[in-house]
């Protein structure tokens, strides 16, 4: 689709996917809603409108849903589908290993599977976990300007077991606001300071820390950062219209300091115009 060609149009309209993303010389970001893509890096700088028609489909079962729970869901499949288990927010707790689930098929398909611990730079260093297919994706989705491999482990269980032990030393969450205005902890050497916590996790975990210390730089396509962020939320703002400045993490950020979370939005259905 020639997304140029159709200014003042409806270019896209569809259910809002997370951005998909390629890492060359910076990050690549591709829109998803329903079955087409719209490249972004090509619409920075340019006047968007973004609609929100009322609609939200559920992600896992596709029914409409009034609210949307935990990035996506209808109230049920929050409850009930594996997508949403609680071992996706605390991985210690995850059964696959053992067989067990709430679909132990779903989690022997992506949960008994190898997984890493990281550690990622924004405006702190951050513990986290992945699987091992989600590298980089996973840190460019948190907004890292750098990160490394930690740890490899053959289930996810083990990876969230080790993310508690350094829970004391490192946070586990992205202060969103500072990593969007490209506030950047810097100077930080993180091969030394992985091959340190030698000294703090328990001897049984050792043997899973990896000896791959190539360090992961990361760069956003992105013209102007915002001086402060004003979050928008569609479900209260069904209309945003702006200057596009540039992309990191999930969030798309405007001129104007607002940011739209794209994650928080998965399912919404939008219809998306090029206004200049």
């Amino acid at each position: 689709m020639d997304l140029f060609s159709k200014e003042g149009e409806t270019i896209y309209e569809g259910n809002l996917k997370k951005m998909s993303t390629t890492l060359l010389d910076q990050v690549n970001y591709v829109l998803g809603c329903g079955d087409e893509a719209i490249y972004m890096n090509d619409l920075i700088g340019k006047d968007i409108k973004i609609s929100f028609d009322g609609i939200i489909n559920c992600t896992s079962c596709g029914k409409v849903t009034k609210s949307s729970f935990g990035q996506g869901f209808c109230y049920d499949c929050f409850v009930n589908a594996p997508e949403a288990a609680e071992c996706i927010i605390n991985p210690e707790l995850c059964r696959a290993h053992l067989g067990e689930g709430r679909d132990p098929e779903w989690e022997k398909l992506h949960h008994a599977k190898p997984h890493y611990v990281y550690l990622a730079v924004s405006s702190a260093i951050k513990v986290g976990i992945t699987r091992h297919d989600q590298i980089p994706t996973r840190w460019i989705d948190q907004g890292a300007s750098y990160a490394i491999k930690l740890a490899e482990t053959p289930y996810r269980q083990l990876c969230g077991v080790i993310e508690v032990a350094l829970k004391s030393v490192y946070t586990d969450k992205t202060n969103w606001r500072k990593m969007l205005k490209n506030e950047v902890l810097e100077d930080i050497d993180l091969v030394e300071e992985k091959w340190q916590l030698e000294e703090v996790l328990p001897g049984d975990l050792l043997e899973y820390l990896t000896e791959d210390d190539d360090v992961t730089h990361i760069s956003y396509p992105v013209e102007r950062w915002p001086d402060k962020v004003n979050s928008i939320n569609l479900t209260k703002v069904p209309e945003i219209y702006g200057t596009l400045a540039g992309i990191k993490g999930q969030y798309l950020i405007f001129d104007d300091n607002r940011v739209m979370n794209v994650r928080n939005h998965t399912g919404f259905k939008i219809k998306l115009d090029l206004c200049e």
